[in-house]
């Protein structure tokens, strides 16, 4: 089969900027309208050296749990050419993607990055401890995300499939219809459906999958302890950890796409700008003189 997106499929969901901001661990990439992408934040390993990428057309930034005191982390570009550019840290191989051909999409999580193939098939690489990167038997996908430890694939039908750590359930997914988007978190996965509520399985320690009251989403991203939906209306909704602040976005509006890091918030406006909430220690929520972001149709 050739890649179909949601929408294509007919899933019921609007067409929303995606994979345009994208939050790491304590770095935060920024896919700009002329196909270039910047980056703030700790830049440890060279994470956020992407200064010298072209033709990107979508970006991922790989994360890590708080718990974790390293800066440890990757930054993925999926080309126009379907090629793919990786840079920062590659203990577990998870920047070998030199090779890929023919990838739609792209997820990163922790030690490992996951791609989307036009043919509906999916490749990963990186670590593989607790069979994350499982998805060589995948196929008929449209979309992908990556946990910390765990892989989700949406499907052409709307269902979804997992691999990876399941010790809170995180991956118990299977029973659910009618998903057009999926993000998953440190211990958690959120599952928004064609009617626009969501759903979320897995560790519920800082209420991070209490969801169930949210209507009109058209947009979800899952930090490590946090949820965060976009309203139809533009704002923004938030539930879990918020040590950092991370959950402070009531104030938002005109959203037109979210992205979740371990402890930080990204929000996407429609005049190309970007804000930011939580964790900003690295600097990595310095993202206000950024414009030119992109959008829709750009």
């Amino acid at each position: 089969m050739e890649y179909t997106s949601p929408e294509e499929a007919g899933l019921k969901v609007k067409r929303w900027p995606k994979d345009t901001i994208a939050a790491g661990r304590r770095h935060t990439a920024l896919l700009k309208s002329d196909g270039t992408v910047t980056a703030v934040g700790d830049n440890k390993y060279g994470q956020c050296d992407v200064s010298g990428w072209r033709d990107i057309v979508a970006v991922a930034a790989g994360n890590v749990h708080m718990a974790t005191n390293t800066g440890n982390a990757h930054t993925i570009g999926l080309k126009s050419d379907g090629t793919v550019a990786a840079a920062g840290w590659n203990k577990h191989g998870q920047c070998e993607v030199s090779g890929w051909r023919d990838i739609v999409a792209v997820a990163a999580g922790w030690c490992r990055t996951i791609g989307l193939k036009a043919d509906g098939t999916v490749v990963a690489v990186g670590r593989n401890n607790e069979s994350e990167c499982n998805v060589s038997g995948w196929h008929d996908m449209v979309a992908v995300t990556a946990g910390d430890w765990h892989t989700i694939g949406l499907k052409l039908d709307g269902t979804v499939t997992a691999v990876g750590n399941n010790r809170y359930g995180q991956c118990n997914v299977s029973g659910w219809h009618d998903i057009v988007a999926a993000a998953a978190g440190y211990l958690h996965t959120a599952l928004l459906k064609s009617d626009g509520t969501v759903t979320a399985v897995g560790l519920n320690k800082h209420d991070q999958c209490e969801v169930s009251g949210w209507r009109g989403i058209v947009a979800i991203a899952a930090g490590s302890n946090h949820t965060i939906g976009l309203k139809s209306d533009g704002t923004v909704a938030a539930v879990g950890w918020n040590k950092h602040g991370q959950c402070n976005v009531s104030g938002w509006s005109d959203i037109v796409a979210v992205a979740a890091g371990c402890a930080h918030t990204l929000g996407l406006q429609s005049d190309g700008t970007v804000v930011a909430a939580g964790d900003n220690e690295y600097g990595q929520c310095e993202v206000s003189g950024w414009g030119g972001i992109q959008l829709p149709g750009d």
